[in-house]
């Protein structure tokens, strides 16, 4: 558990090799888990792709010390499914989720399937009551397939009010459109932890495509200088843990509830960056 006022998380994803998830079992997670996050979550692919790599991944991590989260999503899932999924969690112990609608199969969402998130937190609270704390996905940008700002931020309290305990933001750049983003959910009534996602940057054609996939915006200003390295992988880096700093410690200086990390199984950007502010 972090010892200091600001919260601070880690994203993992479930390697695809037996060689990733001993590395990242054995020397990332407790390398960066010696930083004292208050918890780790770990991703599920699209349609609940990866879910027993996810629950292995969870379960070893927490045998390790971790406090580590699971993602769920419907996944285009019978609710039985779901439930069944929620009984297995209970049983090793696991006490927090991050309930996401996540990428649909295709053809999924039929007649008594769960097709968005709020429709999720419910059916955990229903099934589970209070066992479970609840984190849901929260977009500063604003979702891409969102009809309009207000609608997004309506869909967010909608969570909330089925009974999630936070939200984690998708990742941004733009540190003011946290903050305008954080007021319009104030205005909503919204009164709930929603913790800044940091993506550390090591790699812009990565990076590049990320942000085009899920909308974030990468500021020209930095694009323009990552561009400008070329296949400096050094000066990359080193550019990016300066800026992915200064708008860390922008957050935390204005009122950001915490941070979580998007580690992209890392150690060092993650850690450094964290080191840099002195948390």
């Amino acid at each position: 558990m972090s010892g200091g006022k600001d919260h601070i998380s880690f994203e993992y994803f479930p390697p695809k090799t037996e060689a990733g998830v001993d590395k990242l079992i054995n020397q990332t997670a407790p390398a960066l888990d010696a930083l004292g996050p208050e918890f780790c979550s770990v991703t599920y692919g699209a349609g609940g792709s990866t879910r027993d790599r996810t629950l292995g991944v969870v379960t070893a991590l927490r045998e390790g010390g971790a406090d580590a989260a699971p993602h769920l999503s419907f996944g285009g899932d019978e609710p039985k499914a779901i439930e069944d999924l929620l009984t297995t969690y209970r049983e090793q112990g696991i006490k927090r989720l991050v309930a996401l609608r996540g990428d649909m199969p295709s053809g999924m969402g039929g007649p008594g399937q769960l097709v968005y998130a709020n429709e999720l937190v419910a059916f955990v609270r229903e099934h589970t009551g209070e066992h479970f704390t609840i984190s849901v996905a929260a977009y500063p940008e604003i979702h891409p397939e969102a009809v309009s700002y207000d609608r997004d931020i309506h869909f967010l309290k909608g969570k909330f009010d089925a009974g999630a305990d936070n939200a984690i933001t998708q990742y941004f750049y733009n540190v003011e459109s946290y903050f305008y983003f954080m007021d319009q959910c104030l205005a909503a009534g919204i009164d709930k932890p929603i913790y800044a996602g940091i993506m550390p940057i090591t790699n812009y054609a990565n990076l590049a495509r990320f942000s085009k996939n899920c909308g974030a915006e990468i500021p020209r200003w930095i694009c323009q200088r990552l561009e400008g390295y070329g296949d400096d992988k050094d000066s990359v880096i080193k550019f990016g843990i300066e800026v992915v700093t200064q708008l860390c410690q922008t957050l935390l200086d204005n009122g950001a509830p915490g941070i979580h990390f998007y580690t992209m199984n890392q150690v060092d950007p993650t850690r450094e960056i964290y080191n840099n502010l002195g948390l």
